[in-house]
């Protein structure tokens, strides 16, 4: 039986949000694609991190901040944190387990080819390691 990889579950074509582009605008976007996270990319189109429908709220509104004059890229923590479109299922979740991370964007090379959600990872995992994934990401 074959591994199943990051490329199996993902959801393809993930889109960038600028990282000079505003909070704002990433609420937007977040919205016309229904979704809660956006890789941010910033020159060349490489990827500098992810924002979260809950980082506009946590890090912008609730500090008061205009979404309109706060840029994507300076909401980017760190490195980013990827996985690999050909990574298996138990290196998901020990990228997602170690990072305490629920969506991870998918790389091929150096071109992101998707986003891998919490919800993915534990579809494609054995019941009990679901249970594991989703109680390692809950605690604090």
């Amino acid at each position: 039986m074959a591994t199943t990889t990051a490329r199996d579950i993902m959801t393809g074509g993930a889109q960038c949000v600028q990282a000079h582009e505003s909070a704002f605008d990433a609420a937007r976007k977040l919205t016309e694609l229904q979704v809660g996270a956006l890789p941010i990319c910033g020159e060349n189109n490489r990827l500098v991190g992810v924002i979260t429908d809950r980082d506009i709220v946590v890090r912008v509104l609730g500090k008061g901040l205009a979404p309109a004059e706060v840029e994507t890229g300076t909401l980017a923590q760190g490195e980013a944190v990827t996985i690999g479109a050909d990574d298996g299922v138990d290196e998901i979740f020990a990228t997602m387990t170690q990072h305490k991370v629920r969506r991870l964007p998918v790389i091929d090379g150096t071109d992101l080819v998707g986003m891998v959600a919490l919800a993915d990872a534990a579809r494609a995992l054995d019941t009990p390691d679901a249970g594991r994934l989703v109680a390692a990401l809950s605690t604090d």
